[in-house]
Formats: structure tokens, C-alpha cells, sequence
């Protein structure tokens, strides 16, 4: 792992305008957020393809639906709250419904938004995003995989979810890293059981495993980058393979990745199973780093939650 830190929402930043210089259909639209979703980067390098539509998340789809009708490959951003919450009937009505290729990318997602609060920190847009027919949900871990899940949206029919944060992230993946949409990626090898992650929650995972290895426990750690399509067989394999699963999202635990992998194992192959997130609660205002340390979204507490879920396994 490297200890390079890169918030994904500049991954995205750059990404756009990479992409933007081989596609010139692409146009993108944001909600006078530009500076902080770093779309700021794209309205500079191709202003006459950048669409700022104001504080109006609802027209911000709504306009982002008609650019696509009209044959141009939109990226929508705000922050994830706004975009998901507050334009969820234009998504459903005007983008899923019409299977329109609109891309929303939305950053600032869950806890680590930090001070802004409870009000801004949207830890519940992975689940509103993924009950939508057609809509594919992407939730990169690292920059690399986000510029790459950026490339991959644009070439991908209908209507993406991109789920992108705040906070500056370890980089996990080298920059030759090849991503593909709805498959898993193994990170780690292990037999005893195995961490399933996406976003900033997979270094935890790594580091997790690591530090379990030094206990004489083997923890493969899988990234479900993509939750919808979920790689099913993956999940399935790495049940029947080590037995126990925990799950690890910085998201409600209803309605996201451990709703979606625990939805896969009781029709198919039921294990021992701890889910790792926010539990039916609210955020609330405070930094990046206490937060993650008081919703229990760490390093430690996936080892905690290992621990207790391998002493269940041992019993039965």
C-alpha cells in the first residue's frame, strides 16, 4: 500500500478533463459546488461543455437527462446528500426510468465530510441509488480506481452512481491497476475468513488483515467496488472458501454493501456473518478521523468484529 493520500473527488477532478480531451460529447453539470466536487477543473479546461445550473439539484438532473435524449454523454455532480436526496424523483422519473446515460458523480459522501454535519453527510445514498432499476453503483477505493471507474462509466450504457468522498485516502492500487465494472477484485488471500469492502474502507480492510496475520489469522479482503451489479460468485466464493464474512462500508448498514451481500448469501450460501457501518444512526459534526474512530469505521474495529465473528465460527 502506498502512503500516498488522494481524496477521490480530485481523482474525479482530473479525470474529466483527461476525458473530456478524447470525448468531445462529453459535458459536464454541477450545482454551484464546482470549486469543491472539482469539477471546477473541467468549466476551466472546456468552458463551453461546462453547465453550472445553480443551487437546483432537481433541474440539475432534469437538464442532465435532456443532454443525454440529445445524444451528449453528461456527468452530474453535487454533493452526495443533494444529488441523491433531493433529486431522487428526477433520477427515478427522468434518468432510470428512460434508461438515459446520465453519469452522477457525487462527492462528499458519508461520515467523513467532517464538520458540515448530519445534514451534509449522506450515509444513505448507496441504498436509494442501488433499489433503482438500470442505475449501476460504483464506489472506487483509491484514486486510481477512480479515475478508472470514471472511464468506465462514460463507456457504459444508462444511467451510474459514483459514489466519491471528502477526505484524502491511502492509495491501494498501482497506476496499471485494470478495472472492470461489477467484478470484485481480491486484494488479499486468506482462508479464515473474508473482509468484503468498497471506498475508503478497503485500506481498513487491508490493514485489518494485516494485522490479524500477525495473530496467526488468514483474512482475504475483497473490494465490491461495484454494488450493483454485485459479482454474486465472488461473494458466493469467498463464503464456501473461508466460512465467515464481514462486511465493511462507510454507509448505513441498511440498505448498502452489507444489505446487498447479505441479500446474496441467504438465497445462496448461508455463513456466519458482522456487518461493519453506521447503524440506524445519524452523523453529527466533528473531523474526518474522530468520527470514523467513534461509528467504529476502522482498522480496529474490523479486527474487533473478525475476532468476534471467528469465535462464533470455532463454536459451531
Amino acid at each position: 500500500m502506498s502512503t500516498t493520500k488522494i481524496a477521490t473527488r480530485d481523482a474525479y477532478g482530473k479525470a474529466l478533463v483527461k476525458l473530456g480531451e478524447s470525448r468531445p460529447d462529453l459535458v459536464v453539470l454541477d450545482a454551484d459546488l464546482s470549486k469543491s466536487t472539482k469539477t471546477a477543473d473541467f468549466a476551466k479546461a472546456f468552458p463551453e461543455r461546462f453547465f453550472e445550473v445553480g443551487v437546483a439539484e432537481q433541474n440539475l438532473m432534469g437538464t442532465a437527462a435532456g443532454l443525454a435524449a440529445a445524444g451528449k454523454l453528461p456527468f452530474a455532480s453535487s454533493f452526495a446528500i443533494f444529488a441523491t436526496g433531493r433529486a431522487f424523483e428526477q433520477i427515478r422519473n427522468t434518468i432510470a426510468y428512460p434508461h438515459l446515460g446520465v453519469k452522477i458523480a457525487a462527492t462528499h459522501a458519508g461520515i467523513t465530510v467532517g464538520e458540515d454535519g448530519a445534514s451534509h453527510q449522506s450515509i444513505e445514498d448507496v441504498g436509494l441509488m442501488r433499489m433503482l432499476p438500470n442505475m449501476t453503483v460504483i464506489v472506487p477505493a483509491d484514486a486510481v480506481e477512480t479515475e478508472k471507474a470514471v472511464w468506465a462509466a462514460a463507456e457504459l450504457p444508462g444511467p451510474v452512481y459514483l459514489r466519491l468522498g471528502r477526505l484524502a485516502v491511502p492509495q491501494v492500487y498501482p497506476g496499471d491497476y485494470r478495472f472492470t465494472v461489477g467484478k470484485a477484485v481480491v486484494m488479499r488471500e486468506g482462508s479464515d475468513l473474508t473482509f468484503i469492502a468498497n471506498g475508503l474502507m478497503v485500506n481498513e480492510a487491508l490493514v485489518a488483515a494485516e494485522s490479524l496475520q500477525a495473530r496467526g489469522v488468514s483474512a482475504r479482503v475483497l473490494n465490491l467496488h461495484t454494488v450493483k451489479p454485485l459479482d454474486e460468485a465472488a461473494v458466493i466464493q469467498a463464503a464456501r472458501e473461508t466460512g465467515a464474512i464481514v462486511t465493511a462500508e462507510e454507509h448505513s448498514v441498511i440498505g448498502g454493501l452489507g444489505s446487498a451481500v447479505a441479500e446474496v448469501l441467504g438465497e445462496n450460501c448461508p455463513v456466519l456473518m458482522k456487518r461493519v457501518g453506521i447503524y440506524d444512526r445519524f452523523g453529527e459534526s466533528g473531523k474526518p478521523e474522530a468520527l470514523l474512530e467513534k461509528y467504529g469505521l476502522t482498522a480496529r474495529h474490523l479486527v474487533t468484529a473478525a475476532e468476534e465473528i471467528l469465535a462464533r465460527k470455532n463454536r459451531s
